[in-house]
């Protein structure tokens, strides 16, 4: 049916990224390509004005290599040819830049039940139906 299939996988939400992937693999085309993209928060971006301290550059590579090492298991254990990206960025920006640059067809993307906090800043899944270029599938 699809393409192209963009995968947003959180690291702290591996069993959502799981459930996500287990659509994506039903509904893409034979040939089509599957992306795997996990987005590494820059929180040196949202730190500014309210800490003083930076967050070292490691820490946020080393987010990376873990996000990579992780998705990579994904990719084999589910027998997927895709690729894998990693981004640095806010999540929702950084998921619709991604749709368009890719030209894809579908997001898929994990929700969580709304908290509090939610209502004040809206939730990344949101923020992507808002705002995609492409259609988006949100699973509960």
């Amino acid at each position: 049916m699809y393409k192209k299939i963009i995968v947003p996988i959180a690291m702290d939400q591996l069993e959502h990224g799981e459930s996500v992937l287990n659509i994506a693999e039903k509904l893409i085309d034979e040939g089509g390509e599957i992306v795997l993209l996990n987005v590494v928060e820059d929180l040196n971006a949202y730190a500014q004005g309210y800490m003083i301290v930076d967050f070292p550059l490691e820490m946020i590579e080393e987010s990376r290599k873990h996000a990579v090492r992780t998705l990579e298991a994904l990719k084999t254990k589910h027998g997927i040819k895709g690729r894998i990206e990693i981004r640095t960025g806010g999540a929702a920006g950084t998921i619709n830049a991604l749709a368009k640059e890719e030209n894809a067809d579908l997001v898929i993307i994990a929700s969580h039940r709304p908290g509090l906090i939610d209502y004040f800043i809206g939730s990344t899944a949101s923020r992507v139906v808002s705002h995609c270029p492409c259609a988006v599938l949100v699973d509960r």
